[in-house]
């Protein structure tokens, strides 16, 4: 077989087909973070609805944004949630990917919470600001993860590299907490929704706090990068961090190939946005959710054919 073949035979094997019906993959994230939360409440959708379309959805784990990108260009997966510059970068060409040329096939669904670049830190370490990680410990996060790709980008802007830290530590989200509760590392930083289940072990467990994440290197990162927005981490969600903290962040977005079947796509987002209401109250990161954004921010490649047919239907768009 050709490899035009083989491309074609593995974006088969991610919705495999049965007697027409659909088995839809998700890729998302680690079980601490909400894009696991995003995959499994969309899948718990599509299932509770299956008797409408006769489709399934499954949610897998996974490393994060560039894993999920990865696979989703290969065909391993047909869905992925990521973040919204690493969706950009997909597009655009990067060595961050295992294919570093531009993803022209990439495709949007929809975006769904905004992200905050969280930087957690423990309560004895004397960083209250980004530019106090100088020769400290730090979990910089896993290779493949939204938040590695994130840090590198701060890391770049301000001129630093892994040795800027006495230790750059690379463990995945769902055991960050521990290890700065148990000081092997200072700090760590997750770009992920609140309230999360990893930064409120950390707060609860060892009193962490929230640092500030600002300066002029991010103002500039947010005013060349339309992915980026200005934000912050409300007060009060957390144990020991009861004031608001400055940040920046991303969205979460949904994506797919051109090549996933359009009505497959339109199976997923008609049944997403007629059960907005439900999925809003699956995790309270969706609580904010409207349908007009969702079709608006973070969204840097064009909406899958399938998407578009919706939106155009429902006159979220312009036919």
């Amino acid at each position: 077989m050709n490899i035009r073949g083989l491309v074609a035979a593995a974006f088969l094997l991610s919705w495999l087909t049965v007697a027409g019906a659909a088995e839809i993959s998700i890729g998302t994230g680690s079980q601490a973070g909400v894009y696991y939360q995003v995959g499994r409440a969309i899948c718990r959708l599509v299932n509770n609805t299956a008797d409408q379309h006769g489709n399934s959805c499954v949610p897998h784990l996974s490393n994060g944004s560039v894993s999920n990108l990865n696979d989703v260009r290969s065909g391993e997966l047909a869905l992925g949630v990521v973040q919204s510059d690493t969706q950009y970068y997909a597009s655009k060409g990067s060595k961050l990917f295992n294919d570093p040329t531009p993803d022209q096939d990439l495709r949007a669904l929809f975006s769904v919470h905004s992200e905050p670049f969280t930087l957690v830190v423990r309560q004895d370490s004397s960083i209250r600001h980004l530019n106090d990680l100088v020769g400290k410990r730090v979990n910089i996060g896993n290779p493949g993860s939204g938040q590695r790709a994130t840090m590198e980008v701060v890391m770049q802007a301000k001129g630093w590299d892994k040795s800027t830290f006495s230790l750059a530590n690379e463990l995945p989200a769902w055991q960050q907490s521990m290890a700065l509760c148990h000081d092997r590392v200072q700090a760590m930083v997750y770009t992920v929704g609140h309230p999360n289940q990893s930064v409120a072990k950390a707060t609860s467990l060892c009193g962490a706090k929230i640092a500030e994440v600002s300066g002029p290197e991010i103002d500039r990162l947010v005013e060349e990068n339309p992915f980026y927005i200005q934000t912050s981490i409300p007060g009060g969600v957390y144990n020991a961090n009861p004031e608001p903290v400055k940040t920046f962040g991303v969205n979460g977005t949904v994506v797919a190939s051109s090549k996933m079947d359009p009505d497959l796509v339109y199976t997923v987002v008609k049944t997403l946005f007629e059960n907005l209401e439900t999925f809003k109250a699956m995790h309270p990161a969706f609580a904010p959710l409207n349908r007009q954004k969702m079709i608006e921010d973070g969204l840097s490649v064009p909406l899958h054919e399938g998407a578009r047919r919706y939106y155009q239907e429902q006159g979220l768009i312009a036919k």
